[in-house]
């Protein structure tokens, strides 16, 4: 049994919208309150405060007279900010994220609901306070029997409402295959595969970049905080949005195949962080999105049974030999192409360096170019 989490479109009626944006205001101003608090709790007085304290001060603020509103929402989306707060300084301090930030308005703002908090019925959502359910756009159809356990309604910075619904469910694993395959990334070919296939990066961003500069010189010469500004604004997060969509779509269907294609699929353990150091390639690194594409190999590999394999990064994949694995001592950058000493073959680096990469069971997949970038 695995989560899996089911997004859609909907469109909320007025008296539904309201009320949308008022709970995600109010988890936001407690998600803030709680953020200052911790924050000031450890620098004024090093003392830790966690999730249990957070909740006991929200109990608190609804009892404030300024902070009455706080009970005319639902107290699920409060408390599960809260939760995400402190998920957030899990992260941090396990080394896996930098320090939580202050949500902002004008990022959009979304509400979580678990099952106390709204109703699933023949099909249709209702939240908590809502009467009516939500108008939502079944662009696929959930899995037959499947229960939502948790429902989270977001709005972008573009405007737009979605619904994403997470169900428990059984996936069924993939036929076996016999193909395996090894993945480099680059930036002119977005990945070449140990097959020799390359395929183009879109560079999405690159697209609809002049466009995206049109926006923001139109909103830098708005008045800030006016209407023309956040007419300006949204024009600015549409643009935003259409690349997003278009790079998210093409690394999808990307993922999906080679998935469904190879049984075993290996890749690059990239220091992405590092790389986008480079500042005439950060960009061009940002947008080709390596990370994601790694992200979705993963768990789609975990989804329908696949072999995923990260290849350490410190593997020295241009002093080993592709016919018979040895490795030469030193190889400096001025050398383009060496003659293996142990089996005599050629060795052309040129413009790329040669991947080859072994199982610890011997098994070997074909060889693989890293683009130049």
């Amino acid at each position: 049994m695995k989560q899996k989490s089911f997004k859609y479109r909907f469109y909320p009626t007025s008296e539904q919208e309201t009320l949308l944006e008022r709970t995600m205001g109010c988890a936001r101003l407690v998600y803030n309150r709680a953020l200052y608090a911790r924050t000031e709790a450890w620098y004024e007085r090093k003392e830790r405060v966690g999730y249990v304290e957070t909740s006991a001060m929200l109990t608190q603020w609804k009892k404030q007279e300024d902070l009455q509103f706080l009970n005319e929402v639902s107290c699920v989306p409060l408390q599960q900010g809260l939760r995400h707060l402190q998920s957030a300084f899990t992260n941090f301090f396990a080394g896996r994220a930098k320090y939580p930030n202050f949500k902002k308005k004008h990022h959009g703002g979304n509400a979580e609901f678990t099952k106390s908090a709204f109703r699933w019925k023949d099909g249709q959502v209702f939240l908590a306070k809502c009467s009516l359910a939500l108008a939502i756009r079944w662009s696929k159809p959930l899995p037959k029997g499947a229960q939502p356990s948790t429902i989270t309604v977001k709005i972008s910075s573009s405007g737009r409402w979605t619904v994403s619904l997470l169900v428990d469910i059984e996936i069924e694993t993939l036929p076996e295959s016999p193909n395996q395959i090894g993945i480099d990334f680059g930036i002119t070919s977005l990945v070449t595969l140990s097959n020799g296939q390359k395929i183009a990066n879109p560079k999405g961003f690159a697209a609809k970049r002049r466009k995206l500069r049109k926006a923001h010189k139109a909103l830098s010469r708005k008045q800030k905080i006016s209407k023309n500004w956040h007419k300006a604004r949204l024009k600015v997060a549409k643009v935003d949005r259409e690349i997003s969509d278009a790079r998210n779509d093409f690394i999808h269907n990307l993922t999906t195949r080679l998935v469904r294609e190879n049984q075993t699929i290996a890749v690059e353990d990239l220091s992405v962080k590092n790389l986008v150091k480079n500042k005439k390639l950060a960009l061009s690194i940002r947008d080709a999105s390596w990370g994601e594409l790694v992200r979705q190999l993963k768990y789609k590999c975990d989804w329908y049974g696949r072999s995923f394999v990260k290849i350490d990064r410190w593997f020295p994949s241009s002093k080993r030999c592709g016919h018979c694995g040895h490795i030469v001592d030193k190889l400096p950058l001025n050398i383009r192409e060496w003659d293996c000493p142990n089996c005599g073959t050629h060795q052309a680096i040129e413009m790329s360096m040669p991947l080859t990469i072994f199982w610890p069971q011997g098994l070997r997949l074909q060889s693989v170019e890293r683009n130049k970038t």
